[in-house]
């Protein structure tokens, strides 16, 4: 449960600051002065909803390093790390983009790709997925986390949580607006009751709005492990690489990048998993090898 809060708070927090912000300066009176301005608080709240949704995906590098303590490698620290940053240039050549960012991180199993640009990612490795798998089930995940970047996975998520956070901002007002003037009577303006259940609402609103985030993020696993295929030339590198990560203790990403990993903690309730099950997804792989 505090993972599934831990996920949801990160989702949310860019969202719920400028909420705040927004109602400590009274940018939004002017909307509920007269009665709810609906076309303006729409337009009000798609400014702040997708500018929200931006300003987490142009900090989304930055946020993976300082939370995995992530270090840019160029090739020359050693010959693991040589042919890590060959593999993912070659990878990225494959896919037609630029060359991402290659980092390393102590921890578990997993690794993950972000950014805001498809020709300027960052893909992370975890020295413990390193030291329990073999090269080519190495490179599969690593396939597997540039089709992410190639398929603009992180685009296409930002977009989809500005739409939800532009209607989480939108109905948690409308909502603050009914109960603050049905219960609380306010006649001019707004009151108290107006910030205290727009609040409230905007959580409530907002984990629902995660699920359906969760549910696209289980999709764009399916899609990122058939591009690692379609890379690698053959879907068994990666099903051998799902394989051992389904017997490993795979580690626990940050939430801020968890949907961009490449295994997630099974235990967390099913509505809210940003991956699929490891078997499902192996299954998936091997229709396309029959």
């Amino acid at each position: 449960m505090k993972r599934v809060l831990l996920l949801v708070a990160t989702n949310l927090a860019v969202m719920l600051v400028l909420s705040i912000v927004v109602s400590i300066l009274g940018l939004d009176r002017w909307l509920t002065a007269e009665g709810i301005n609906y076309t303006g608080l729409l337009w009000f709240s798609a400014i702040f909803g997708f500018g929200g949704a931006f300003i987490s995906l142009l900090m989304s590098k930055w946020i993976a390093k300082m939370s995995v303590g992530a270090q840019v490698i160029d090739g020359s620290e050693g010959t693991t790390e040589f042919w890590l940053v060959q593999t993912v240039h070659k990878l990225a050549d494959e896919a037609g983009i630029g060359h991402p960012e290659v980092a390393l991180y102590d921890g578990a199993p997993n690794a993950f790709a972000t950014g805001a640009f498809r020709n300027s990612a960052l893909v992370a490795v975890s020295s413990g997925l390193i030291q329990s798998m073999s090269r080519e089930e190495i490179e599969a995940v690593l396939g597997h986390e540039i089709s992410h970047v190639s398929n603009g996975d992180m685009v296409t998520l930002t977009l989809i949580q500005g739409v939800l956070n532009t209607f989480v901002f939108f109905l948690s007002r409308v909502v603050g607006y009914i109960v603050d003037r049905a219960v609380f009577r306010t006649e001019r303006g707004v009151g108290p009751g107006f910030y205290i259940t727009m609040i409230v609402s905007q959580i409530l609103f907002g984990i629902l709005a995660s699920a359906i985030v969760a549910w696209f993020s289980r999709y764009r696993e399916f899609r990122a492990d058939r591009g690692s295929a379609n890379l690698l030339g053959s879907p068994r590198p990666m099903i051998a690489a799902l394989a051992r990560l389904g017997g490993l203790q795979s580690g626990n990403l940050p939430d801020s990048v968890k949907a961009f990993g490449i295994s997630s903690d099974s235990r967390l309730a099913q509505i809210f998993a940003t991956h699929p099950p490891i078997e499902a997804r192996i299954a998936a792989l091997q229709a396309t090898a029959a």
